[in-house]
């Protein structure tokens, strides 16, 4: 199998030669197959209708003359091994603009370092926890290829622990899986707590692994614990048998995580059970604007759905090529490297669907990785399941981002 794989990489080495030379090249990845592929392909079919906008309305001006995007995609199915093979393949490719993609956090460890190396600029997007920023700012790194286009898990921690403490609630267990991902979100939220003044008691800590279908054990610990809460960092199917599993044994506590359970193998798993799960967002599908609807029924006409699977994914694939186009644009070039310092200086604002861009990035500073990541708390509302979709929880989220339809932010 493993040799198979190496083939068809190399095959599609071999492969992108024939691009056109007037062309901007840029890759495509993450999982867009597996329990992961909400995520990945939402992101995919996000950047891909950014991507088939700019091309249509002529493509971007560099050096006098138009020039349209070529995209290669890769599917990583969110496993280590391939993502590292798919990153070595990408880092080899002749003249290659750039790189966005990348849902898992443990595909984004074993393969960047192979991008990094070459010097490619990525834009990881839409998600990958925070240690895949931090293992650059350990290693001391000076000079970083690598940017971050999602709401980072200091964000999304924040905004949970918080609305664990509003809610009154005095103990809680956390939920996580075995992922790098639900590891590293875990120790954000007790960093969180921490932080926050030791408002809340973590009665139970409780770990599942990827394919697991019972948490009833789990489930059984925290209520006998008296959790009045549960505070959940996972990704996958697996999160819908969290709440499957409270409503079986009849644990009737509110469930508070990161943002995939807005994902629609959350949504539509747990069913009727889902509802009142909250997670911090950074794009909701409501039409509450003449630019996000423009998006959400672009999006329906071109893939033939009547909600996307994930949301987030979509919007932030979406506004994340239209920043990297911005800074090609302003590098007047397709040369990677020169693409990277202009992400790190845009001069102009970028407007997406989530928000107009104010100069998202800034040269990086291994003492913080923020200067690689757009989004800020402003940026992030909180959501709702309700009913099978996501909505607001807060009618003051929704109204602020009416009347903020074109004001700047960003940094």
């Amino acid at each position: 199998m493993k040799k198979v794989l190496i083939g068809a990489l190399v095959f599609g080495i071999i492969a992108t030669q024939a691009f056109a030379a007037d062309t901007i090249k840029i890759a495509i990845t993450g999982p867009f197959s597996g329990g992961s592929a909400p995520m990945g392909a939402s992101m995919r079919d996000g950047a891909k209708l950014a991507i088939a906008e700019i091309n249509a309305a002529g493509g971007i001006s560099v050096g006098g003359k138009k020039m349209k995007f070529d995209v290669i995609e890769r599917d990583d199915e969110a496993k280590n091994e391939r993502g590292a093979l798919i990153a070595q393949e990408l880092a080899s490719m002749n003249g290659l603009s750039g790189v966005i993609g990348t849902v898992n956090t443990g595909v984004c460890m074993a393969g960047d370092k192979h991008l990094q190396e070459k010097g490619i600029t990525k834009i990881i997007c839409p998600a990958a926890g925070s240690a895949s920023m931090t293992q650059w700012s350990k290693a001391g790194v000076k000079d970083l290829s690598i940017f971050r286009f999602a709401a980072h898990d200091g964000i999304q921690s924040a905004m949970v622990v918080e609305e664990a403490i509003n809610r009154k609630f005095t103990k809680v267990a956390l939920f996580y899986d075995s992922t790098n991902y639900g590891v590293s979100g875990r120790d954000d939220m007790l960093d969180q707590i921490k932080k926050q003044g030791n408002k809340l008691e973590v009665v139970a800590s409780e770990k599942w692994n990827i394919g697991d279908k019972d948490m009833t054990a789990q489930l059984l610990r925290a209520k006998s614990a008296g959790a009045q809460a549960i505070l959940i960092w996972g990704i996958g199917p697996e999160l819908a048998a969290v709440s499957n599993g409270m409503a079986k044994i009849g644990m009737k506590v509110p469930l508070i995580g990161g943002w995939p359970l807005s994902m629609s193998n959350y949504v539509e798993n747990a069913g009727k059970n889902g509802n009142g799960t909250l997670m911090p967002q950074t794009f909701i599908e409501e039409p509450i604007t003449p630019r996000i609807k423009a998006f959400i029924d672009a999006y329906h006409k071109a893939y033939n759905v009547k909600q996307i699977p994930s949301p987030v994914s979509a919007a932030q694939g979406y506004d994340a090529v239209y920043i990297f186009a911005a800074a090609v644009k302003q590098a007047q070039s397709t040369d990677t490297k020169k693409i990277k310092e202009a992400l790190e200086d845009l001069k102009e604002p970028v407007k997406g669907v989530i928000a107009t861009w104010v100069h998202p990035y800034s040269k990086w500073d291994p003492a913080n990785e923020e200067t690689h990541e757009a989004f800020r708390r402003e940026q992030t509302v909180m959501g709702m399941v309700k009913d099978g979709r996501v909505v607001f929880s807060s009618n003051a989220d929704r109204q602020r981002i009416i009347k903020d339809e074109t004001a700047p932010k960003g940094k």
